[in-house]
């Protein structure tokens, strides 16, 4: 059994424990279960969960919906979060000129329909493209495209 781990340090204790563990696992191996690791590390799930955030910080693990954490692929072809695929998928049409300046984006219910995510990611995605000042929103009508 692994002894107990104390001090602020802990997490990257574990991070790097980890990373030694996972270092040759191919794409899509389980990281083992938050629970596992607190009862292995004899630590607090939120040390577990720093160790874990700073992998994924790193890219060597990601999140997949029912699946959990698993090691990610080297080649990135996750690569960025689906709101931001989605975000750069309209900026694209944007620019391209299939979204000319005024013309209404697709809505929250569009999105979720074409991209098949949960609202909260579609509303993701158009509020990065609010904050890069890309859309503007008008109460009541909806975000169209700012005029350049």
């Amino acid at each position: 059994m692994t002894p107990r781990l104390v001090g602020w340090g802990a997490y990257r204790e574990i991070a790097a424990a980890l990373r030694e563990r996972l270092a040759d696992a191919p794409a899509g191996t389980p990281v083992p279960s938050e629970a596992t690791l607190v009862g292995e590390f004899r630590v607090a799930r939120n040390t577990v969960r720093r160790a874990l955030a700073e992998l994924q910080d790193e890219g060597l693990i990601e999140t997949v919906r029912g699946r959990g954490r698993v090691v990610r692929r080297a080649d990135g072809a996750q690569g960025a979060p689906t709101y931001r695929r989605i975000a750069e998928e309209l900026r694209a049409d944007i620019t391209s000129g299939a979204l000319a300046p005024g013309d209404r984006l697709p809505s929250e219910t569009a999105l979720i329909q074409r991209y098949a995510v949960s609202r909260g990611t579609a509303r993701q995605a158009l509020a990065v493209l609010e904050a890069d000042g890309v859309v503007q929103v008008i109460h009541g009508k909806g975000r169209f495209v700012r005029a350049r």
